[in-house]
């Protein structure tokens, strides 16, 4: 795509927040939930990126998902709180949760917030870069609808399960993780389906138990932990985290952001560590610049250019995209004219 035909950010964003809006949020929570996907393709996360808007706005118009639901304080216990979602936007209960998880570690250290009843939210590190920019460690777990088999089964009972964590980094970009606890994120397969690409072998097999390359025969299909039997036993701690703990659904129970027949029941962890609490900031800022630089400080193997830490590719990526405008793929691009003629929105569409 030549520099004339890249997407000015601001305005997908402003595209995706009126589709929420028409779809029937607030202005508020609409422009947040559009930021946290604009964000994802920014990051150069595209499989959660704007790619993922029509799903969304299927699930709100099924009924499955409440645009005007208000998250719900259930258990306040200081440095302990539940949330119920009421089967709202994940994205407004997930920075519902950061925010509670953050003022209660001001005040206990440590605090942690679970959520029950909620929704797909998008990119975990979204919400745990709140927590990092407010002097947190912050971390956030949540479970997700059916993917992987358990180890050594073929019917897929276990979600991805992602996770992130994430912490300041003094002058430099927060580092921060988020990923699946299989070998790739679903929303990567749903890409190289929109891109017509094939995936690569070792991502997942067929319905049948057979390897595949094929991401339509991947979807149906099972897609494999990574590591073997430890991103399997994972994805099932982030499961009792995430939604037994939470008195949310789990296992099998929980349903997908590209379907709009079910609830999603889907339940998250969230937990915030006031970083003053044990040392004094800046000092943690000094001490983890010094880690990077002895990472980055390692000799390349070969192939390599250049060593990052957790978040840094993310970074560079974002102000990168934020000055040259976005890239979509084509298919996206049909998509989400498609959902501009559905709300009758063709003037604000960025390409």
């Amino acid at each position: 795509m030549s520099a004339k035909d890249r997407i000015d950010p601001d305005r997908l964003l402003d595209f995706a927040a009126a589709v929420f809006v028409a779809a029937g949020m607030s202005e508020v929570d609409a422009r947040l939930c559009a930021d946290t996907l604009v964000q994802a393709d920014l990051w150069g996360h595209q499989s959660h990126g704007v790619m993922r808007l029509s799903w969304y706005a299927a699930r709100l118009k099924a009924g499955v998902c409440d645009p005007k639901a208000q998250p719900d304080l259930v258990i306040d216990a200081g440095g302990l709180a539940l949330i119920d979602g009421h089967d709202g936007m994940g994205q407004v209960i997930a920075a519902r949760a950061a925010q509670e998880a953050v003022r209660r570690a001001e005040v206990h250290g440590i605090a942690a917030v679970g959520v029950r009843n909620s929704n797909h939210f998008g990119t975990a590190l979204y919400f745990t870069l709140m927590a990092a920019r407010a002097g947190c460690v912050g971390f956030l777990s949540t479970n997700a609808s059916p993917a992987m088999a358990p180890w050594g089964g073929r019917r897929k009972i276990i979600g991805t399960n992602p996770w992130s964590w994430a912490f300041p980094a003094g002058a430099r970009p927060p580092m921060v993780l988020d990923i699946a606890n299989t070998g790739v994120a679903r929303g990567k397969i749903y890409l190289a389906k929109q891109k017509g690409q094939r995936i690569p072998e070792g991502w997942a097999i067929n319905a049948a138990g057979a390897p595949t390359t094929d991401p339509a025969e991947a979807i149906d299909g099972i897609i494999l932990p990574m590591a073997q039997h430890k991103g399997y036993a994972i994805a099932l701690m982030m499961d009792m985290l995430s939604g037994v703990l939470t008195g949310s659904g789990f296992g099998a129970d929980v349903a997908g952001p590209y379907q709009s027949e079910w609830r999603s029941r889907a339940g998250h962890m969230m937990i915030a560590l006031n970083i003053e609490a044990m040392e004094p900031l800046t000092e943690f800022n000094a001490r983890v610049e010094t880690l990077i630089a002895q990472i980055k400080s390692v000799p390349l193997a070969q192939g390599f250019e250049e060593i990052f830490y957790p978040g840094e590719i993310e970074a560079r990526n974002d102000a990168r995209n934020r000055m040259e405008g976005l890239s979509l793929p084509a298919d996206t691009q049909i998509d989400l004219r498609k959902v501009a003629s559905e709300y009758g929105l063709h003037n604000l569409l960025p390409f």
